[in-house]
């Protein structure tokens, strides 16, 4: 009993600790280490994260947290397919509002081409969770290998450690989601296919 309440605690942190949200900042980490944008001026870099931050992180997290708190739902409730909606809706809204911003200050387009991406992977998500739920932590974790893999493509540097890391991440993450009974392993793989896929050819082709 002591093992299992152990391995459900491990799996509600890891959840926490690698939360959807944090994809757009990962794939802006990855593009000013690894691209031509290491060499942008430190104040530019903190502008784009603090925009990233605000407004993919911070803001949804804040609000999907007042909902939750309003409708007296526990984390496991708000995972249940039909409640996911609104927590999409607040998520997609605050995503269009930091791809204005990042436009009105005329970001460079690689790195709104990241929120971009992150935004269609929650669009997409939010279609098929109509039907079929879906795993938004793999979707996320998936955008990321996809995110390595078209910008290894289009800066021609090797992602292979990276990719190892956060394949490796997805798999723990995926064991994550279904001990806490959030998903199946189809749903899981299914999430981080979709994440993947949508990243890698929207940062290539949009």
């Amino acid at each position: 009993m002591t093992r299992d309440k152990g391995l459900i605690i491990a799996a509600k942190v890891i959840s926490m600790v690698f939360t959807p949200f944090y994809l757009p900042l990962i794939g802006i980490a990855v593009l000013f280490t690894f691209s031509y944008m290491n060499m942008l001026p430190m104040a530019y870099k903190l502008l784009v994260v603090t925009i990233v931050y605000l407004l993919t992180i911070l803001t949804p997290t804040f609000l999907i947290h007042l909902y939750r708190r309003h409708r007296g739902w526990t984390l496991l409730q708000l995972g249940h397919r039909e409640r996911r909606l609104v927590a999409y809706a607040i998520s997609i809204i605050c995503y269009l509002a930091c791809i204005w911003l990042m436009n009105f200050y005329h970001i460079y387009h690689f790195i709104v081409i990241i929120v971009i991406a992150a935004l269609l992977i929650q669009a997409v998500s939010v279609i098929i969770n109509i039907w079929w739920k879906i795993s938004t932590h793999s979707a996320a974790i998936g955008g990321v290998v996809g995110a390595l893999m078209a910008f290894a493509e289009l800066f021609r540097f090797n992602p292979v450690w990276w990719l190892c890391v956060a394949i490796l991440v997805s798999g723990i993450l995926g064991t994550a989601r279904i001990i806490l009974r959030q998903h199946s392993l189809s749903q899981v793989v299914g999430g981080f296919f979709i994440g993947a896929v949508c990243a890698f050819f929207s940062i290539l082709y949009l």
